[in-house]
């Protein structure tokens, strides 16, 4: 009798992980499904990414076009800010 229930167990053990790789918390439908899930938040981060690093070229853009017409304002007007003093040094 003994004999007859290792290869029954053997066989129901192999049927419950077989099952586990099926339909289990890892099986492969869900790895599948995950990786899915992973490439599609992948291009999206990289469409953020891409957003970003726009957004990031447009604040520079604007600083340094803020720089300029400060500069050309100070140069060509006289401009002068508030509490600085305007020394002007003729040769």
């Amino acid at each position: 009798m003994g004999r007859r229930l290792v290869p029954l167990f053997l066989i129901t053990l192999l049927v419950v992980l077989h099952a586990q790789l099926w339909l289990g918390r890892g099986s492969l439908p869900k790895v599948a499904q995950l990786q899915a899930q992973l490439a599609e938040q992948n291009q999206l981060n990289n469409q953020t990414r891409l957003a970003n690093d726009q957004l990031a070229a447009e604040l520079r853009d604007l600083k340094e076009g803020l720089e300029m017409v400060e500069e050309k304002a100070r140069m060509e007007l006289g401009m002068v800010k508030a509490n600085e003093i305007y020394v002007q040094i003729s040769r």
